[in-house]
């Protein structure tokens, strides 16, 4: 069993009236070229693993299973309906993948994971993120709610499109890093699986070689 587990129980403790704080702590291996950046977690009732994608309908890990090791089910424990957490924290250290999301804290209008129901309440200090990243060289969102929610907090003036990418600001005179917005890999995404693992495999084959 595994015990790995990036949970922030103090920010669980205080989600209370209406406010849910992350219940998740950023991961961001020092060495990471990518940062991927999400809106919010779905409620605790849909995970199936205590880290970043956790639903078990939502593809992102049988993505990158299949982008890695040409198998969609690399990271999948389909009797046990989860996924291996020790396997991805691994891929991800060892490839330097980092994850958090664009809000820290947020309502939920309507009792379900739709990021259109998602209000922010308080955007994530993307900077500081980026602060402690000295080798990121691409942002990644894949939602518009994300990408909203980032260009806002950046001060980007045009939300790039799916399967688009923008420079982001210089930070002091080092290199720029480029914000890529993917497809979703939620399944209510209207892409095939086949195309969203094409789009993925572009962005890491250009960021990480």
């Amino acid at each position: 069993m595994c015990r790995m587990s990036y949970l922030n129980t103090e920010n669980i403790a205080r989600s209370k009236g209406g406010v849910e704080y992350h219940p998740l702590k950023p991961f961001l291996p020092k060495e990471a070229k990518i940062l991927f950046l999400g809106s919010f977690p779905p409620q605790r009732k849909r995970w199936c693993i205590d880290f970043f994608y956790p639903n078990w309908i939502n593809d992102h890990w049988r993505i990158q299973g299949q982008v890695f090791f040409g198998d969609k089910n690399h990271f999948v424990l389909e009797k046990e309906k989860r996924f291996k957490l020790d396997e991805i924290v691994k891929h991800c250290k060892e490839k330097g993948i980092a994850f958090f999301d664009t809000s820290t804290a947020v309502r939920r209008l309507k009792d379900n994971a739709s990021d259109k129901f998602l209000e922010v309440v308080e955007p994530t200090d993307i900077a500081a993120l980026i602060s402690q990243l000295p080798h990121l060289r691409a942002i990644v969102t894949t939602g518009e709610k994300a990408t909203q929610t980032i260009c806002a907090t950046l001060g980007i003036p045009e939300v790039p499109k799916v399967n688009t990418l923008i420079a982001l600001p210089q930070r002091g005179s080092g290199e720029g890093a480029l914000l890529w917005r993917l497809p979703s890999s939620s399944r209510a995404y209207p892409l095939s699986f086949e195309k969203k693992v094409e789009s993925y495999r572009k962005m890491f084959d250009a960021v990480l070689r």
